[in-house]
C-alpha cells in the first residue's frame, strides 16, 4: 500500500487497465505456484508497529509530516491520519535470539520517534484506540495528504452511497455516523508476520485462524471509543464498520465486508484467497502498470506483482495473505492483524511469542486443524474474544468448552513453549516473554481491563475528559518505564496533567446526561423534571433529537405569575418554550461560551452537533470551571 500515484473512481480507463494487470498478476502467481518458484525451508518473522502522536494534553496531534524529515530515512512511514506513525521491523529468521533482537530494534525505533515528537511539543503512545479521540479529530483535514488515501476515501464513500453508520454495544452503547473513512485512523495495531511455504500455506493459514481468538483474548487493549466503554477489543468492530463500503443493497444481500475473518477454511492454496478477494471486491485504486509478469518470468526473474499487492492492500482480512520478495526470492507470509498496539513493547513481544509458538506447536500437535475444529467455532471464538477478552467463552478443539483464561493457562501456554523450544528460541527469552503473558492472563490484567478498572476507580472524580486524559497520561508514563501491564498501578485523577487543558472547549465539561421534553408534553412534566433533578433549564427536542426550544425556570415562574396552573393539562411545553435558543457546539472555546452567556443574558447554552442536541452547559458549570482553575492555580503557586 505504499503507492503514491494512484487512480481512483471516475478514471474508468485506468481501472480497466489495472484490472487486466491484476488478472495477469494472478495468472503469474498461479504459474509460480506450479513451478515452485517460492522460497521454502526458511521461516522468518517480522512486525509492523503503529503509533499515536499526541500533544501535551494527550490528544491527537497532526505532526507526522513534521516528524518524518527528522527521523531516519528508512523504517518510518505515514498512515491514514497525520496523528499516526508506522515503523516496520527488520525480518529475522525464526530461531535463537530473534525475539530479543526484534524487541531491541523496536525500542530503539520508539525512542527515536518519542525524541522527535517531544522536540515538536508532543509525544507518542501505544494503545489500540486513543481514549481521548473525539469526532472533531476525524475530519479530512487530519488525513495524510497522500493521493492514495484521498482516493481510497472517495472510492469507499462512493460505493457506500452515503454516510458510514456505526453501532457498537458494550458496557455503553455507541451509535453514530461519519461521512468519511477517518474512523479507521482511531485504531493502531502491532501486526506480526510469519513466513510460510506455498505447499504448507493452507494448513498454516487455517491454524492462524484457529489461534487468533485466544491470542487476541490475552492481548486486548482497546475498550474505549469516543468516551464509550465498548468491546474489550473495540478495534475489531470499529475497523470493520469504518471501511464497510457495502451499499444498503449489498448489506441486505449478505455481501461480505472488506474487513472480515472469512467464511471458511482454506482448502488447497493461497490462490483461493487472492481469487476470492478479486471476485468479491471491486477495484478501488489503480496504479500504473509497471511490468508484464509473464515477460519478467521468461527472463528468469521474479515479478513484483504490484497490481495484486495494491488490491490486496484494500481488502482487510484479519489474517492476510501477503506476497513479497527478499534478496531476489519470492515468498508468502501470513500477516496477523488482530493484535493492538501496546500496552508496552514487552507486552507486544509476549503476544508475538505466544502467536509464533502456537503456530509451530499446534501444527505438530493437530496437523490439519479442519479435522478437529469447525470454522464456525473459530469465527465465533474470534468475536467472543474481541467482545470479552479473557472472559470470553470458547468452543475449542474437539468441541470442548473453556473460558479464554482457562484455555490459555491450562493448554495453550505449555504448547506455545514447546513450539518456541522446537524452533530453538533462547530459553531465557521463552521464560521472559511467556512469563509476561502468563502473569497477565493469570491475574486477568489485560490492557483493556487496566483501563476499565482505572475508570471505575476514578468514577465520580473530575469530568469525563479529565478521566480519559488521566488514563492516557498514565499509559504514556508507564510505557516509558517499561513494566508489563500486569504490574501497572491503576491510573488516578491526579495524573490528568495540567487542568488548564480540561476546560478549553465546551465539549470537555458539558453535561451529556440530559433530561428533555417534547413540544407536545404538558408543562407539568418540565416542572417536575426541574424539581426532581434540581435543574433550572430543560431542552425541548423533537423525535429526531433536534433542538427546537428551551424551557427555563424563569418561564415557569412567569406562567405561575400569570395565574396558570402547573397541572393544567391544556398548557403545553410549546406554549411557553423559548424557540430562538442561543447554542454552542462541543468545539466552542469556553471563553466564547462565557461571552455568549453574558451578551445574551442567558443562564444555559444547549450544545448541538450538526442539528442534534448533544449536551448543555449552565452558569453552575462555569462556576465549577472557575473554581477548579483557581484551585489548580493556587496548588501550582504553592509548589513553586
Amino acid at each position: 500500500m505504499g503507492q503514491q500515484y494512484v487512480s481512483g473512481p471516475g478514471d474508468e480507463a485506468a481501472l480497466r487497465a489495472f484490472m487486466k494487470a491484476l488478472l495477469a498478476d494472478v495468472r503469474a502467481l498461479e504459474r509460480m505456484h506450479e513451478l515452485d518458484l517460492f522460497e521454502t525451508g526458511v521461516r522468518r518473522i517480522g512486525a509492523e508497529q503503529e503509533i499515536f502522536l499526541i500533544d501535551d494534553a494527550c490528544r491527537p496531534k497532526n505532526m507526522v509530516l513534521d516528524m518524518l524529515p527528522k527521523l531516519p530515512d528508512s523504517g518510518f512511514t505515514t498512515e491514514l491520519a497525520q496523528f499516526n506513525l508506522e515503523t516496520n521491523m527488520t525480518p529475522h529468521e525464526f530461531g535463537g535470539d530473534c525475539l530479543r533482537r526484534m524487541e531491541t530494534e523496536l525500542k530503539e525505533r520508539l525512542l527515536q520517534a518519542r525524541t522527535v515528537a517531544e522536540s515538536l511539543g508532543g509525544g507518542i503512545v501505544l494503545c489500540g484506540i486513543l481514549p481521548t479521540l473525539q469526532k472533531s479529530h476525524l475530519s479530512l483535514d487530519s488525513m495524510t495528504p497522500n493521493p492514495r488515501y484521498r482516493r481510497l476515501n472517495d472510492a469507499m464513500t462512493g460505493l457506500r452511497g452515503g454516510q458510514f453508520h456505526f453501532l457498537i454495544k458494550g458496557i455503553d452503547e455507541l451509535e453514530t455516523s461519519h461521512d468519511n473513512v477517518m474512523l479507521e485512523s482511531c485504531t493502531t495495531s502491532f501486526q506480526v508476520h510469519f513466513q510460510v511455504g506455498p505447499k504448507e500455506f493452507a494448513r498454516l493459514y487455517n491454524l492462524a485462524q484457529a489461534i487468533t481468538a485466544p491470542v487476541l483474548a490475552a492481548a486486548v487493549n482497546s475498550p474505549i471509543l469516543l468516551g464509550r466503554r465498548l468491546w474489550h477489543e473495540t478495534r475489531i468492530a470499529l475497523f470493520q464498520q469504518s471501511v464497510d463500503a457495502r451499499s444498503q443493497t449489498h448489506q441486505t444481500r449478505g455481501l461480505r465486508p472488506r474487513v472480515s475473518f472469512g467464511d471458511g477454511w482454506i482448502k488447497e492454496s493461497v490462490m483461493e484467497i487472492f481469487r476470492d478477494d478479486i471476485a468479491r471486491f471491486r477495484v478501488l485504486l489503480a496504479d500504473r502498470v509497471d511490468e508484464d509478469p509473464e515477460k519478467v518470468m521468461a527472463r528468469g526473474e521474479i515479478p513484483k506483482l504490484s497490481s495484486l499487492r495494491l488490491h490486496n492492500g484494500t481488502v482487510y482480512r484479519w489474517n492476510r495473505a501477503c506476497y513479497g520478495i527478499q534478496d531476489g526470492k519470492a515468498h508468502l507470509r501470513i500477516e496477523a492483524r488482530v493484535l493492538p498496539a501496546g500496552p508496552t513493547v514487552l507486552d507486544e513481544m509476549a503476544n508475538a511469542a505466544f502467536f509464533f509458538g502456537l503456530m509451530v506447536a499446534l501444527a505438530e500437535e493437530y496437523g490439519d486443524i479442519r479435522d478437529v475444529m469447525t470454522f464456525d467455532n473459530a469465527k465465533d471464538n474470534f468475536t467472543s474474544a474481541a467482545r470479552s477478552g479473557l472472559r470470553a467463552q470458547f468452543t475449542w478443539i474437539g468441541g470442548r468448552h473453556y473460558t479464554a483464561q482457562a484455555l490459555i493457562l491450562e493448554h495453550l501456554l505449555p504448547l506455545a513453549r514447546q513450539g518456541l523450544e522446537h524452533r530453538g528460541i533462547d530459553r531465557g527469552d521463552i521464560d521472559r516473554y511467556l512469563g509476561v503473558l502468563e502473569e497477565r492472563v493469570r491475574i486477568g490484567r489485560t490492557g483493556s481491563q487496566w483501563m476499565l478498572d482505572s475508570l471505575a476507580a476514578m468514577q465520580g472524580k473530575g469530568t469525563q475528559d479529565q478521566r480519559l486524559r488521566a488514563l492516557c497520561h498514565a499509559t504514556r508514563e508507564r510505557q516509558k518505564q517499561g513494566d508489563p501491564v500486569a504490574r501497572w498501578k491503576l491510573a488516578s485523577i491526579e495524573e490528568t496533567g495540567s487542568w488548564r487543558h480540561s476546560y478549553q472547549k465546551v465539549g470537555q465539561f458539558m453535561t451529556t446526561d440530559l433530561f428533555t421534553v417534547h413540544p407536545g408534553d404538558v408543562v407539568d412534566l418540565a416542572a417536575s423534571l426541574m424539581d426532581w433533578r434540581h435543574i433550572r433549564h430543560v431542552p425541548v427536542e423533537d423525535s429526531e433529537g433536534r433542538l427546537v426550544g428551551l424551557v427555563s425556570h424563569r418561564s415557569l415562574l412567569r406562567l405561575v405569575g400569570q395565574g396558570a396552573s402547573g397541572v393544567d393539562q391544556q398548557v403545553l411545553v410549546q406554549d411557553i418554550m423559548k424557540k430562538a435558543v442561543v447554542t454552542v457546539t462541543p468545539d466552542t472555546p469556553t471563553l466564547e461560551a462565557i461571552e455568549k452567556m453574558r451578551g445574551h443574558r442567558v443562564g444555559s447554552l444547549p450544545v448541538i452537533e450538526g442539528d442534534k442536541l448533544v449536551g448543555i452547559i449552565t452558569e453552575r458549570d462555569l462556576i465549577n470551571v472557575a473554581a477548579a482553575l483557581l484551585e489548580q492555580h493556587l496548588r501550582e503557586q504553592g509548589n513553586s
